[in-house]
């Protein structure tokens, strides 16, 4: 993409030019940025639930994009991420054949407030009258008509500079949701209501209340933003969210449609919501009901509700076997998990990890995360299989001064030129082929042949070939940790 970053954070002056033409372009802005705790340990820092398959056998970001694309007709997206989720992004979008606008690649995680505000600062540069429709990137929507059809009222309201957030009409009193109270009409826009208030996520008793008053929705996350009016109102609410955002664009690095936000500059921006930052303070808010079948799947349980329980409230997924157990979530990963008289549990086992809870205190599951973490335990962030822009590795065995890994390289890509210190590899080849570069010999290996990579050597493994090659590596040293490694040269960008 070429780099067309502002000059200067944007003159109020400028931004509150008023737009008369109709029928103004909306841009998709995807919000890829989160981490998924709750839905540990399927969804991990590494590879979070915006690109698990969780719903459908598309991940929740690919639905996303789609729904932005075919069902909306939207153009290419501008996709929001952690830096290094970039290559999983772009993996998954190659999937499904659509390409972005742009990959703006966040540096450190700073919330949704300069992450759009990154995106319109980006998109102003381009079109000063567009608007822009922010999506989260985990959320499922079972309706997608009746999403397009809100989107289209809200685009009335977003058309006359109104900053429009989407509110779900609840059919429960749900804790795990904020809510906007619904105000005033707005005038000659009969789908559009002023925003009273927004509220944070209340007790079962006040979610009761708010439920039987049928003025409160649930707050989607979902807004549709004309980039003028909202960036005039960043400035003037949240100045300096507005000043290292543009900062951020400016001295970024732009390159093959992927925008690498500077580090320092997004690092000043504050660690805060749009809904805090903008919609909470502004007088230019509206909300649109949506009545779409709309989760954020942010627990287990709404994840059973979601797939369909069964005629005991079980929703069973993989080799799982039950005898007397009601209202459960069992995921199995392969191997066998039988359960006996359980009730209202959630069971999910992995390559690595188990979870077991009780289905009401899922919601405490990124505590479990945390706890994790402080720990040391690696399973906390990574999932066995560790993702890589070249394909992955798994480690099968560890143990004192060795490890084994089973290494799949996708056809086409290469691994970095580089060297480890303290380690010795070798490769043996299980099928396709491999060219590797060890020293200043390059050689072919195929099925049924290895290679030693003694400590020192400088080398790289690539796959010339149309099918996945898959290799066993052995490695044996001192220290065996991934950051033994010096890369010299990296097609990815990886220092």
């Amino acid at each position: 993409m070429e780099n067309r970053a502002l000059n200067k954070v944007v003159s109020k002056q400028e931004l509150l030019r008023q737009s008369t033409a109709p029928n103004r372009t909306v841009y998709p802005v995807i919000l890829c940025g989160g981490s998924g705790k709750r839905l540990w340990p399927v969804s991990r820092q590494d590879c979070p639930k915006q690109f698990q398959r969780l719903s459908s056998e598309r991940s929740l970001l690919q639905e996303t994009v789609l729904r932005a694309h075919e069902t909306l007709g939207l153009g290419a997206p501008i996709i929001l991420c952690n830096e290094s989720h970039r290559f999983l992004v772009a993996e998954h979008l190659a999937e499904i054949g659509v390409g972005a606008e742009a990959i703006l690649c966040e540096p450190a995680p700073r919330n949704t407030a300069p992450a759009l505000a990154a995106a319109a600062a980006l998109l102003y540069e381009k079109d000063p009258e567009g608007l822009m429709l922010a999506m989260p990137a985990d959320h499922h929507i079972g309706d997608p008509e009746a999403f397009a059809a809100s989107v289209a009222k809200g685009r009335q309201a977003a058309e006359r500079d109104y900053l429009v957030t989407f509110g779900i009409v609840p059919d429960r009193p749900e804790t795990g949701y904020g809510y906007i109270e619904e105000g005033d009409a707005l005038e000659g826009l009969p789908d559009g209501k002023t925003v009273s208030r927004f509220m944070e996520k209340p007790s079962r008793e006040v979610a009761e209340e708010l439920l039987a008053a049928g003025r409160f929705l649930w707050n989607s996350g979902i807004f549709l933003l004309p980039l003028a009016t909202f960036l005039d109102e960043l400035q003037t609410l949240a100045a300096d969210c507005a000043a290292a955002s543009a900062a951020a664009v400016n001295a970024g690095r732009f390159g093959d449609g992927v925008v690498h936000l500077d580090a320092e500059a997004f690092g000043a921006a504050p660690d805060v919501s749009v809904d805090v930052a903008v919609m909470e303070r502004t007088g230019r808010a509206a909300v649109v009901r949506a009545d779409m079948a709309w989760s954020d799947i942010g627990t287990w349980p709404a994840l059973r509700a979601l797939r369909g329980p069964d005629a005991d409230g079980n929703v069973l997924d993989g080799n799982a076997v039950t005898e007397d157990v009601s209202n459960c979530l069992i995921q199995a990963n392969g191997r066998l998990v039988a359960a006996v008289g359980l009730k209202d549990l959630v069971i999910v086992d992995t390559e690595d990890a188990v979870l077991i809870s009780d289905a009401a205190q899922t919601t405490k599951v990124d505590r479990l995360v945390a706890r994790l973490k402080e720990s040391g335990q690696g399973a906390a962030d990574q999932h066995a299989v560790v993702q890589r822009p070249w394909g992955h590795y798994q480690t099968v065995e560890s143990g004192e001064r060795f490890q084994v890994k089973h290494i799949l390289v996708k056809p086409g890509e290469k691994l970095s030129l580089q060297m480890h210190h303290h380690r010795a590899e070798h490769w043996i080849v299980v099928s396709g082929t491999g060219q590797i570069t060890c020293d200043e010999e390059t050689r072919l290996l195929h099925e049924n042949e290895s290679l030693h990579i003694p400590i020192g050597s400088t080398h790289s493994l690539e796959n010339p070939g149309k099918i996945p090659l898959h290799l066993i590596e052995v490695q044996v040293g001192t220290y065996l940790g991934e950051d033994d490694i010096v890369r010299f040269e990296d097609r990815y960008g990886r220092s």
